[in-house]
């Protein structure tokens, strides 16, 4: 049985993440091929208690970076022996909202752990798996800011200051520029010709 592909949307808060996996899904059914969808930190009942504890802005107890990233990384193990490696196996194509590269742009460019360490750690949780393909939905985080306060309530990550973004962004651009598995998509435009974007390469990609 052939594997199947494992496709993933990252980017900043309000960068339309949620929508472009939907774009993706709808080329999927349109090619008639089996999927899931996935989301990081979640997508498995532990994984999710773990979003919720790191993501939650009511938390009593100050979450120190290393620990956030530790939390970050046990959900994607999880995730990846539990679901995703699972759904591959069996031809099954996964499409992800975040994965690895949002741990190097928010703990790595956000909270300052070097990348050194994130390596290492990558390796001993996922033994050097990553992702087919990535769109990385660049966005300005001023845009991303006006986005997000009309969700209403922030959530932790969310409350960051926009510095934090800044150099979230930066990294996230610096891999995109020397990973060629990383597709970078301009996210400021209309949802339209985002969408035509994404489609057009999945169609020029899925043909190498």
């Amino acid at each position: 049985m052939t594997l199947g592909k494992f496709i993933v949307v990252e980017g900043l808060e309000g960068a339309g993440k949620s929508t472009a996996v939907g774009f993706i899904e709808a080329w999927l059914v349109k090619k008639n091929i089996p999927h899931i969808r996935v989301r990081e930190p979640g997508a498995t009942p532990l994984a999710e208690k773990i979003r919720s504890l790191v993501k939650s802005p009511d938390s009593d107890e100050k979450i120190s970076p290393m620990t956030e990233l530790l939390l970050m990384y046990a959900a994607r193990a999880q995730l990846v022996s539990q679901v995703i490696q699972p759904a591959l196996n069996e031809g099954s194509w996964v499409i992800g909202d975040r994965h690895e590269l949002s741990t190097r742009a928010y703990q790595g460019g956000g909270r300052g752990i070097e990348q050194s360490k994130l390596e290492s750690l990558y390796q001993i949780c996922l033994n050097g798996f990553k992702p087919n393909l990535t769109f990385y939905l660049d966005i300005d985080p001023k845009i991303g800011f006006e986005r997000i306060l009309q969700r209403g309530k922030k959530d932790r990550i969310e409350q960051e200051d926009l510095a934090f973004f800044e150099r979230v962004r930066k990294v996230y651009c610096e891999y995109a520029a020397k990973d060629p598995s990383i597709h970078l998509i301009h996210a400021e435009r209309s949802a339209e010709k985002v969408a035509g974007d994404i489609q057009d390469f999945l169609n020029q990609w899925s043909q190498t």
